[in-house]
C-alpha cells in the first residue's frame, strides 16, 4: 500500500452537525436574552436571599459531639504533624511522644483544624475543633490528669 491511499484528515469526513432544536423550544442564547435580573416572583426572591447567607450563621443540623472516627483522625494526623516538627501549640511538660502531644492539645482545644462533616443532601458544615465537646474516653487509655 502506498502513502497515497490514505487520508490525512484522521478520518473524519465532516464535522458531526448539531442537531435541530425541537420546535416549541427556545434556544440558550434566546433564554439567556429574556432573563432579566428582575424578580418578582417572591419564592425566587426567598431563594436568592437564602444564598446569599452564610454558611455559618444557619443552625447546624449535625451534633456538636465529636465522634471517635473524627477524634481519631484528628489525633493521628496532628500527631503526624508534629512528629515532623510542626510548631506545638501547647506548653510540653516533658512529653516527647507526638500522640501525648496531639492529645494535650485536644484537651487544651489548641488544634488548629476544621472538620467538614458532609450532609445527605450534597451540602456541608464546617466545625471547629474548639467547638466540638470532646468525650474523656481517652483519660483511661493514658492515664488521664
Amino acid at each position: 500500500m502506498a502513502d497515497e491511499d490514505y487520508d490525512m484528515d484522521g478520518g473524519y469526513e465532516d464535522e458531526p452537525l448539531e442537531p435541530e432544536p425541537d420546535e416549541g423550544v427556545e434556544l440558550e442564547e434566546e433564554a439567556d436574552n429574556n432573563n432579566h435580573d428582575d424578580i418578582t416572583d417572591p419564592l425566587l426572591a426567598e431563594t436568592n436571599e437564602k444564598q446569599e447567607e452564610e454558611p455559618g450563621e444557619r443552625p447546624r443540623k449535625t451534633s456538636k459531639y465529636m465522634t471517635k472516627y473524627e477524634r481519631a483522625r484528628i489525633l493521628g494526623t496532628r500527631a503526624l504533624q508534629i512528629s515532623m516538627n510542626a510548631p506545638v501549640m501547647v506548653e510540653l511538660e516533658g512529653e516527647t511522644d507526638p500522640l501525648e502531644i496531639a492529645m494535650k492539645e485536644l484537651r487544651q482545644r489548641k488544634i488548629p483544624f476544621t472538620i467538614r462533616r458532609y450532609l445527605p443532601d450534597g451540602s456541608y458544615e464546617d466545625w471547629g475543633v474548639d467547638e466540638l465537646i470532646v468525650e474523656d474516653s481517652w483519660k483511661r487509655q493514658v492515664g488521664g490528669d
